[in-house]
């Protein structure tokens, strides 16, 4: 775990100087209406390491219901593989579980509940169905318009403008233009189009745009762009590169809200279909080559272990004869070319042999006297290494013994399972990013968004790509989205776990983890456990991990939350590490789903006890719900859908313990504000609700990086203000602060000079509010706030020499009400003459009238200050006087009543001739 910051976030912000530059056939054996069992035990109490997964299985989407946290935390230290979705019920808290049919047989007999069944793997199936026949059909439309452009060319123009919109935007005028064009799948060339001026004017006279292509998943939809234009054009011309010629009439768009941030003329909608990692990626180097004055491409330092698996077999049925049997070279490197026979030589007292011809390897298992075969699988695995170990790595079944007589085997083809096409690279997979902004040298306040950490989570990268297109595609017209990009430095990486997600969209659409294998023969390492193979890169992060002893991340390879061998083992997370540690990066969004759950640290918790992470101060919780708040204002403009509180929060308070997960390494380890949407209800909805949830999920990161902004621009200090209250305790009030805006708050309560040493305000609870601080009456606490941004409320400067912190003598509100003033009286010595010396300091929150009242003479003070004080020292004109005391009358506004309250103070004798002391 690396040193923590926390306390200090708020003292590295104050800005003095420069300091702020800124179902399967088991699967219905366990019926889930039925699988409730007796339990006599604590559920999970005995369940196994490994759940019993098989590759062959189909996996399903499942409740389970367990009585409360404690049965909650059991469950996840099971490794089972949860979803991001817990909802309490009066009879219970339901999660959903991700399992197969072993799996839920396993986890029944361990006293856990099952309910209904949510998600299949046919659902994922359809969807992968679903963006076939779209993209499938996007391009017959492209065939159909080119071969009728073609073939009619005489009657058709091959180019056909669909929209043409004219908005304005207090004094912008703005023309936005769609055209398609026959030879658009192929030719990247722009379109040029021509405006009128107004009605009756000539082409051309209203000055002309160009229209560049918008291809997804690389299928050319349209020529789309916007322009700013000096006059309302009447019609628009496009002619195409062959000559063929379009018009189209302008039409006025409706007018957006004022308060709506996305003005006039705004794109977006610029996704059609899931898109797998090597398309995201293509897409993200299409924007930054269209794009290059404010953006580019950022090849992450560390590259993923690549899309690849070596070649296998498990040959057998019974655990005690299977054979297993492992390529040298990856599969598709020659390992799928290699078969293995298990051979019965039909003759009596045969030896054990291996013959290998080429890529072909023979073993002749041995007889007895009678023919039978007599060859185990120890002694064919030794056989294999022996013989053939050149090509192939062979062993028994799991750490068995080996000790049961093989079955004879035709030959079998090793293969690694894998089936994406040959442009899904089986190399090493470098991880792209991209980087958007006028100004990407460090300089400007940077914001972090990155995506499919889990591969099976298909929605979460396209909110990615739909935020950028918006910034880069709305920069040249919309001056909301310009001063994004050109003062922030924006981060964008849309997988950060492209094998997962490769292996997620070609061969098992509930991967969830990465692909790398850290299973051994003696465990799961073998072909049949391939689909539990994998890191899940969310649980193997530094800060409050497995290795540290928090709980929600499991040992086990095979586990759904399998933290892998040790913190920032896996390529995919160290990248996510390298990206947190640019020095300018100061908010961030990790997307996810599903759950519509909207989350920041603490994420991990121990048990038993549930003793959390570090939770942030009060000032610092306060900006994330106050942020949060913003988001999930934006996120609900698009379809009134809202994410509830309940799911709101930290993780560790709305959903389970999650060990090592990346927010926390942002928060606690490079002091970045890190957040985690959990988008929509499903991995891998039907398409209208993916697009809906990008969309909406987009507007919530646009709106993120406007929190950034204004925090990064806030020159505004805050206020605060102290309430009290009648305490239990006799003798003493309760007092608690309040803050105009999310900001710390520093406090004394014996009478010293507040700075960042002082008592910082805490919250009250987990979700709560700030804590009720008892003290006795009379006591005069000073304090000052200062926010995220560094404003230091009043200008005060904490570590210098000033006073003009807030203060407030501490009354009992019962009690008539008074106005807070500080008295003090002294005696001293000057050339021998007695003084009296008075002073009385206001307290309260408004100017006063103060009457200086001694037995040598009084004073009137107007309008002293909140803070100041008024003075006078008193001459006796004697040597001497005897003890006395002096009268202050201070007058003032006390909630809308004028107030006098009258204060005596108690003075020392003094004798100048005697005792010639300057003061007492």
């Amino acid at each position: 775990m690396s040193e923590l910051r926390t306390r200090s976030r708020w003292r590295r912000r104050i800005p003095f100087s420069a300091a702020l530059a800124a179902g399967t056939a088991v699967l219905l054996l366990v019926s889930p209406a039925s699988a409730v069992v007796p339990q006599t035990a604590a559920p999970g109490a005995d369940t196994p390491a490994d759940l019993g997964r098989l590759a062959d299985e189909q996996t399903s989407v499942i409740e389970v219901v367990v009585a409360d946290t404690t049965e909650l935390d059991a469950l996840v230290a099971t490794g089972v593989d949860l979803d991001h979705h817990v909802h309490h019920t009066a009879d219970g808290i339901v999660v959903h579980a991700v399992v197969t049919g072993n799996e839920v047989a396993t986890l029944t007999r361990a006293g856990f509940t099952f309910g209904k069944v949510l998600h299949t793997e046919e659902d994922a199936q359809d969807r992968i169905a679903e963006r076939e026949a779209t993209i499938a059909a996007h391009l017959a439309d492209n065939r159909e318009f080119s071969g009728a452009a073609v073939a009619a060319r005489s009657a058709a123009s091959d180019v056909k403008i669909i929209r043409a919109d004219y908005y304005t935007s207090g004094d912008t005028q703005v023309l936005s233009v769609e055209a398609k064009w026959a030879q658009g799948q192929t030719a990247a060339t722009a379109l040029t189009v021509e405006r009128d001026s107004g009605p009756g004017t000539e082409f051309g006279s209203g000055g002309t745009q160009n229209i560049t292509r918008f291809v997804d998943a690389g299928v050319y939809l349209y020529h789309r762009g916007a322009a700013q234009v000096t006059s309302r054009p009447d019609y628009v011309r496009i002619t195409s590169p062959t000559g063929d010629v379009a018009v189209a009439k302008v039409h006025e768009w409706l007018p957006i809200p004022d308060t709506d941030p996305e003005g006039p003329g705004y794109q977006k909608d610029f996704v059609t279909s899931y898109l797998t990692p090597t398309e995201l990626y293509d897409r993200i180097k299409a924007m930054s080559a269209q794009y290059p004055e404010i953006s580019e491409i950022v090849e992450l330092p560390h590259k993923t272990n690549g899309y690849r698996r070596k070649a296998q077999a498990v040959l057998g049925t019974a655990n005690a004869s299977r054979v297993g049997v492992d390529s040298l070279a990856w599969g598709h490197q020659g390992g799928n070319d290699i078969t293995v026979e298990l051979a019965n030589p039909g003759t009596a007292s045969a030896s054990l042999t291996v013959t290998v011809t080429g890529n072909q390897v023979r073993v002749g298992l041995a007889t007895d006297a009678a023919g039978t075969v007599t060859s185990t699988a120890a002694e064919v695995a030794a056989a294999l290494n022996a013989q053939a170990g050149t090509l192939v790595s062979a062993y028994t079944y799991r750490g068995n013994a080996g000790t049961g007589v093989v079955a004879p085997a035709a030959p079998t083809a090793l293969s690694d399972g894998l089936s994406a096409p040959t442009t899904v690279s089986r190399d090493p997979h470098t991880v792209y990013a991209i980087r958007i902004g006028k100004h990407r040298d460090g300089s400007k306040m940077g914001v972090l968004a990155y995506a499919q950490e889990h591969a099976r989570e298909w929605v979460p990268p396209l909110v990615t790509i739909e935020t950028a297109e918006r910034l880069l595609r709305n920069y040249a017209h919309d001056a909301n989205t310009r001063e994004l990009v050109d003062n922030l430095d924006i981060w964008i990486a849309p997988s950060i776990n492209p094998d997962g997600g490769h292996y997620s969209f070609y061969d098992f659409n509930s991967q969830r983890k990465n692909m790398t294998n850290h299973c051994t023969p003696e465990t799961s390492g073998d072909f049949l456990g391939r689909t539990s193979w994998g890191v899940d890169n969310n649980r193997n992060y530094t800060e409050y991990s497995l290795f540290d002893g928090y709980s929600g991340a499991s040992t086990s390879c095979t586990s759904g939350t399998y933290a892998g061998p040790d913190e920032l083992s896996e390529p995919e997370s160290r990248n996510v590490d390298w990206l947190a540690s640019r020095p300018n990066v100061k908010f961030s969004m990790n997307l996810h789903s599903s759950g519509n759950y909207f989350m920041w640290s603490p994420g991990s918790y121990a048990t038993p006890g549930r003793v959390s992470a570090p939770r942030p101060t009060l000032a610092e919780e306060s900006l994330f719900w106050g942020a949060s708040s913003r988001i999930l204002t934006a996120i609900k403009r698009h379809r009134n859908l809202a994410v509830t509180p309940a799911r709101t929060g930290p993780i560790a308070d709305v959903l389970y313990s999650a060990a090592g997960n990346s927010g926390d390494m942002l928060w606690y380890k490079y002091g970045i504000y890190a957040w985690n949407f959990e988008v929509g209800t499903s991995f891998q909805p039907t398409w209208t609700s993916a697009r809906e949830e990008t969309m909406e999920f987009s507007n919530g990161l646009v709106e993120m990086l406007r929190v950034a902004r204004d925090l990064d621009t806030d020159e505004s200090a805050p206020t605060s203000s102290v309430e009290v209250a009648t305490s239990a305790t006799e003798g003493s009030v309760d007092v608690t602060f309040s803050t105009s805006e999310p900001a710390a708050v520093f406090y004394t309560l014996d009478g010293s000079r507040p700075t960042f040493e002082s008592t910082l305000y805490g919250s009250g609870g987990i979700r709560e509010g700030g804590e009720t601080l008892t003290v006795p009456v009379g006591t005069t606490v000073h304090w000052f706030s200062v926010d995220a941004a560094g404003n230091v409320e009043r200008g005060y400067q904490p570590d210098g020499q000033d006073d003009n912190y807030n203060r407030k003598r501490l009354t009992d509100p019962n009690a008539a009400p008074e106005v807070p003033v500080t008295v003090t009286v002294q005696t001293r010595c000057v050339a021998g003459k007695a003084y009296v010396a008075v002073q009385a300091r206001n307290d309260h929150d408004a100017a006063v009238d103060v009457v200086l009242e001694s037995a040598y003479g009084q004073r009137s003070v107007s309008a002293v200050a909140p803070g100041a004080s008024a003075f006078q020292q008193f001459t006796t004109r004697a040597a001497s006087v005897p003890s006395g005391s002096a009268t202050v009358r201070a007058t003032g506004t006390v909630d809308g009543e004028s107030v006098t309250t009258v204060v005596t103070a108690d003075h020392a004798a003094v004798n100048c001739a005697a005792d010639p002391r300057q003061a007492q």
